[in-house]
């Protein structure tokens, strides 16, 4: 893996061990020579998590839209910053850049990108592994949800298979670095992936 994409809080969260994740996981993709794919921003988790990479000394590229410059405060001491028109395009430029993707915790914003990432899997409309770093117990209530899902007929075992999770940097890692994706039929080409 290259790069990875992460999604995350723009916020710091009720408890420091978050942004402390936040910083392990950024030299953890550092020490193995990955690019973080972010969206943009100096605030909250995804500050910290930028920082991080850069100063262990990683590559980091930003993908922020142009409506949220002053709001999410642009981070300008990035490897590559890219500017962008919509949330739409931020999350499609993202996901072209990257090679695997995690979700950290986060508000809606971050449920909404990794949703849509695992929805695109699913659907065979990537390969691409997508993990939660489970931090402090957070993803639990997500992942007993994706086991009710299973559980009640709404999604097969093996689309359930695609969500990765660990509670550390480095299991996480690792986790995507082993991931084979399962075949899957891509309905925009409807063939077999």
């Amino acid at each position: 893996m290259k790069s990875i994409a992460v999604f995350c809080g723009s916020n710091d969260g009720a408890s420091p061990v978050y942004k402390e994740y936040a910083v392990a996981l950024g030299k953890e993709l550092a020490a193995r020579g990955i690019t973080l794919i972010y969206g943009g921003a100096t605030v909250g988790l995804m500050g910290a998590i930028a920082d991080s990479v850069m100063q262990a000394g990683g590559r980091v590229i930003g993908v922020l839209p142009y409506f949220l410059k002053k709001r999410e405060i642009e981070h300008t001491r990035l490897t590559e910053l890219i500017m962008v028109d919509s949330m739409h395009e931020r999350k499609l430029k993202m996901s072209e850049l990257a090679d695997g993707f995690i979700a950290m915790p986060g508000g809606p914003g971050t449920m909404e990108e990794y949703f849509e990432i695992f929805t695109w899997a699913q659907l065979g409309l990537h390969q691409k592994p997508c993990g939660l770093l489970n931090v402090n117990g957070y993803y639990d209530p997500l992942i007993a949800l994706f086991g009710n899902m299973v559980q009640e007929k709404f999604m097969q075992e093996k689309q359930h298979s695609i969500m990765l999770n660990d509670t550390t940097a480095e299991g996480i890692l690792q986790q995507l670095a082993d991931y084979t994706p399962s075949p899957v039929k891509n309905y925009l080409t409807d063939e077999r992936t």
